[in-house]
């Protein structure tokens, strides 16, 4: 069973926009303490690029891509979104969608991959001419 499935990546053009989702089961979405958006290129490690602390709807962005990238939910979905604007050829990676349902990571910690119990398998996005 998958408790998260990503979807929407895709390639564009520089300056573009897409909007990620992810879907999360019931089960895990109503446990969910924080949701995380994060993307791998080749040869690199993973990185945060959003995370959305439900409880107090707080969200957090990495400077590479605040001002850019706007992570938003839909309760009555059960789903994640990621939109990000202005895209650049640094934006391209596999992108995933974690929850962390154990309660555990403190705001400092959002972007660490190892406080997410959960993850989807990825979608992936490609900026480029």
């Amino acid at each position: 069973q998958v408790d998260l499935v990503e979807s929407g990546g895709g390639s564009v053009q520089p300056g573009s926009s897409l909007k990620l989702s992810c879907k999360v089961s019931e089960y895990t979405y109503s446990r969910s303490v924080l949701v995380g958006w994060f993307r791998q290129a080749p040869g690199k490690q993973r990185e945060a690029v959003a995370g959305f602390f439900f409880r107090v709807g707080l969200a957090f962005y990495p400077d590479s891509v605040k001002g850019r990238f706007t992570i938003t939910r839909d309760n009555s979905k059960s789903t994640v979104y990621l939109q990000m604007d202005r895209l650049q050829s640094e934006d391209t990676g596999m992108y995933y969608c974690a929850a962390d349902t154990r309660g555990s990571v403190s705001f400092r910690d959002w972007s660490l991959p190892s406080h997410y119990n959960n993850w989807g398998q990825g979608t992936q996005v490609t900026v480029g001419s």
